[in-house]
C-alpha cells in the first residue's frame, strides 16, 4: 500500500492507521482462500473510504468545487483491467473498475459489441449505477477538509491572477506605478495547506502465485473538471502480470505522485519491465533515474514528483514462493504499509526525503525481501535498504549511497 506527496505530521497517525487497515483487510481476503484481485480491492475500498487520503471519500476539490475520481485495477493472471476517470457520484470508483474489468472477462456484449475497459465522466456514473453500484451525492464524499482546502486554494488563484493582471498592464505600459508587488510564489498552492496526496494504491500475491494491483485517486487539488489522472490510464498507475515461465518473474506495480509526469513516462509498466532482470533493487533504481527522473519525456519540468512500489515474486521450485517489496519516491514524503497472511499486525512507514540541494533531483529507495514458503508465508525478514542518489543539474550522478 502505498501514497506518495505530503504527509502532515499532524496526521501522521492517521495516515499510518487507514494503511495498517488496509492491509488487514486485504490479508483476511486472502486467509479466506481470496484471490489477489479480491483481496487488492478490499485494501482500496479502506483506503477510498478514509477521509484522510485523496480518494473516494475526501477527495480533493476541482476548480468548480467538485470531487472527480481516477481508479484502474489489474489483474495479473488474465492480463485484464478495468478503469474510470473523472467519475463522479460513486463512493467507491475501485468497484466501478473492478466492475469493468469482470465485465470484460465475460466476453462480447450483444451483436458482437466488446465490452468497455475504461469509462469516464457521466457515462461512467451511469454505468455503474446500472450495474448495481450505487449513487452517492457529492457532498456527502466532501470532507471539512478537502472543502477547507479548497476555499484556501480558491482564494490563492484569485490573488495571483491579479498580480498577474497588474503585471501585464505594466509591461504594456498603461500604468507606470505599482509599488512593490507580492512574488506570485507566494500565492501558490502549498502541500502543507492542502491533501496533495494524488493517488493510494495496493499490490498483492496470493497463495497460487498469482498479482494484482490497483489505484484510486481523487486528482491533483483545483484541477480542471474532466482532467484524468495516471490512476486510470492503462501503464501509468498501475500494472500486474504473472510470469510467463520459470524464468521469468511475476510483477505488481502501483504509482502515485504528479499524474502527468506519471502518464508521460509510463512509470508503472516499465518498473514492471525493469523487474525481469536478476537485481531487483539496482533494476527500480535504474528505472526511476533513466525512465522517470531523467527521462526524455519529462525534459522541460523543473521538478519530477512520482513515488512507486513494486512486488516481485517466483518460485524456485513447487513449495517455494519467494517474494521482494521495493518502494521509491522522489516526492517529499510517502507512506508505505505491508504484511503477511502470517504477520499478527502490519508494517507502516511514513518515509522521508530529506533534500540538501535539488529536490526534485533526488531520490529514496528501499526495500523488503520477505519469503513465501510453501505458499504459508511463514516468514518476513525484515531486510532493508536506502538509496540516495543526487544529481547535479545537467543530471549526472554525483554520490550514490546504499
Amino acid at each position: 500500500l502505498s501514497g506518495a506527496g505530503y504527509h502532515s505530521e499532524s496526521k501522521a497517525r492517521e495516515y499510518k492507521q487507514v494503511c495498517k487497515r488496509a492491509c488487514l483487510k486485504a490479508v483476511d481476503r486472502l486467509r479466506a482462500g481470496g484471490l489477489a484481485l479480491e483481496a487488492v480491492t478490499a485494501a482500496l475500498l479502506e483506503l477510498e473510504d478514509s477521509p484522510f487520503t485523496n480518494a473516494g471519500t475526501g477527495s480533493n476539490l476541482n476548480l468548480a468545487g467538485e470531487i472527480e475520481c481516477d481508479a484502474s485495477i489489474m489483474d495479473g493472471k488474465s492480463l485484464n483491467y478495468g478503469a474510470v476517470g473523472a467519475l463522479s457520484g460513486i463512493k467507491n470508483p475501485v468497484l466501478v473498475a473492478r466492475r469493468l474489468l469482470s465485465e470484460t472477462q465475460k466476453g462480447k456484449l450483444s451483436a458482437g459489441r466488446i465490452p468497455p475497459c475504461f469509462l469516464v465522466g457521466k457515462g461512467a456514473e451511469q454505468w455503474a449505477v446500472s450495474h448495481g453500484i450505487p449513487a452517492c451525492p457529492t457532498e456527502k464524499m466532501t470532507t471539512k477538509f478537502s472543502l477547507s482546502g479548497y476555499k484556501r486554494n480558491k482564494r490563492k488563484m484569485e490573488l495571483a491572477e491579479q498580480v498577474e493582471t497588474k503585471r501585464r498592464r505594466q509591461s504594456c505600459g498603461r500604468e507606470n506605478d505599482f509599488g512593490l508587488l507580492k512574488p506570485v510564489g507566494e500565492f501558490m498552492m502549498e502541500g502543507k495547506d492542502n491533501n496533495c496526496l494524488d493517488t493510494v494504491g495496493a499490490v498483492v500475491v496470493d497463495w497460487e502465485g498469482n498479482v494484482a494491483a490497483a489505484v484510486s485517486s481523487g486528482g491533483l487539488a483545483m484541477k480542471h473538471p474532466g482532467r484524468v489522472g495516471q490512476a486510470a490510464h492503462f501503464g501509468c498507475g498501475c500494472w500486474a502480470e504473472n510470469a510467463r515461465d520459470i524464468s521469468s518473474y511475476s510483477t505488481a506495480v502501483s504509482t502515485s505522485g504528479s499524474g502527468e509526469h506519471l502518464i508521460r513516462t509510463m512509470l508503472a509498466r516499465e518498473c514492471s519491465t525493469a523487474m525481469q532482470t536478476e537485481n531487483a533493487h539496482q533494476a527500480l533504481l535504474d528505472a526511476m533515474q533513466k525512465k522517470f527522473i531523467g527521462s526524455p519525456f519529462l525534459a522541460g519540468e523543473d521538478c519530477v514528483l512520482g513515488g512507486v512500489i513494486v512486488l516481485r515474486c517466483c518460485s524456485e521450485d513447487m513449495q517455494a514462493l519467494l517474494v521482494e517489496f521495493l518502494w521509491s519516491h522522489t516526492t517529499e514524503s510517502m507512506c508505505v504499509g505491508y504484511m503477511s497472511a502470517q504477520d499478527s499486525k502490519a508494517r507502516v512507514r511514513i518515509l522521508v526525503l530529506k533534500v540538501s540541494r535539488v529536490y526534485e533531483y533526488c531520490l529514496s529507495l528501499q526495500a523488503s525481501r520477505p519469503t513465501f514458503p510453501d505458499f504459508l508465508l511463514e516468514q518476513w525478514l525484515d531486510s532493508h535498504w536506502r538509496s540516495k542518489v543526487e544529481f547535479v543539474d545537467s543530471g549526472k550522478q554525483v554520490t550514490e549511497a546504499m
